[in-house]
């Protein structure tokens, strides 16, 4: 036994440095790992190809429907938020002398947002009194929210209000049930004719710019900035740890100077603070001769929940900004 036991030993040990055996050995290697890999690849997603791109920022051919929907074409703004300006140019209101240019105070826009499946939408809408129920009526039958109704500034003839509105859903359906509610009333949807870029605004906007520790843009003859602030604003309305909500979607700083001749301007906008920078801002505006004329909020679900501030002066264009940038100086915003 121990003589046959030897020689199997042997004709084994001879198979094993034998070119068969590592032939065969070679054959089982390669049929296991290609299993392996076809299981592997079975098993990856089909749509592998589909999310390719996921990573791309959405450009405005992306938001083709809610433009259709809407009956007005918009922009990409930083945050990937496509926003739509609705201005009412067929409206003439004065406060005062000033007649207010649609870029100063009477700007209506919507601004949606993908946040997953949905789309988050918001925007003010400037509506004269008689168009406030009508619209009001007609959002609420299209599930669109009013987060906001109120004025921006005093004294203005013909009287006109301001309209928040929060939804969150099918883009291009709240776009349709928006372009409804607003038929209701006398905005335009046609585009705007764009300003002349060499247009002379009338006040020194470089010295303003060095006043204010900002950088603003024209926009026809009215000089805007919009001025983020430094905290992360969320929206809470589908789930408790929130949504970020972009600078573009109206939680930043505006502020507008309109020309009225001889170096002086008449100034607008709104401050975006929180509990703690009310009244401290109050004080500098009015330190500065700045007219403090509503606060309030705008949204039902912002987290920390914000209050705006909108203010109107007409005075030495750079004299305001003094006093707008010390009224900056006391709110919590992004430096430059």
């Amino acid at each position: 036994m121990k003589t046959i036991t030897k020689s199997s030993d042997a004709v084994l040990a001879r198979f094993i440095s034998s070119r068969l055996f590592k032939r065969v050995t070679f054959a089982i290697l390669a049929a296991v790992l290609t299993t392996v890999f076809v299981l592997a690849a079975c098993s990856a997603p089909q749509n592998e190809n589909v999310n390719a791109n996921a990573g791309q920022q959405p450009s405005a051919a992306d938001w083709k429907p809610v433009e259709q929907a809407l009956g007005k074409s918009g922009s990409m703004q930083p945050g990937d938020v496509y926003k739509v300006s609705l201005p009412r140019s067929d409206l003439k209101v004065i406060v005062g002398a000033v007649e207010l240019k649609p870029a100063l105070a009477l700007g209506s826009w919507v601004a949606f947002k993908k946040t997953g499946d949905m789309t988050l939408v918001m925007g003010d809408l400037v509506l004269t009194e008689d168009e406030v129920t009508p619209v009001l009526t007609k959002l609420e039958e299209g599930g669109v929210e009013i987060s906001a109704l109120h004025n921006h500034v005093l004294r203005e003839s013909p009287r006109v209000m301001y309209m928040h509105i929060h939804a969150m859903g099918d883009g291009a359906k709240i776009a349709k049930a928006i372009h409804d509610a607003l038929s209701l009333s006398k905005t335009p949807f046609v585009a705007s004719p764009a300003p002349a870029q060499t247009q002379d605004i009338g006040i020194d906007t470089k010295q303003i710019d060095q006043i204010m520790g900002q950088t603003g843009k024209a926009n026809g003859v009215v000089f805007q900035y919009s001025i983020a602030r430094a905290d992360d604003v969320m929206d809470t309305a589908m789930n408790a740890s929130g949504t970020v909500i972009p600078p573009a979607m109206g939680v930043a700083q505006a502020i507008n100077f309109q020309s009225i001749g001889g170096g002086k301007a008449a100034i607008t906008g709104d401050f975006v603070l929180i509990a703690s920078e009310v009244n401290p801002v109050i004080k500098a505006l009015r330190d500065n001769g700045i007219e403090v004329t509503a606060l309030h909020s705008h949204m039902l679900t912002d987290s920390p929940h914000l209050f705006f501030m909108h203010f109107w002066a007409s005075d030495d264009a750079q004299k305001l900004a003094r006093g707008l940038r010390a009224a900056l100086d006391r709110v919590n915003i992004k430096k430059t």
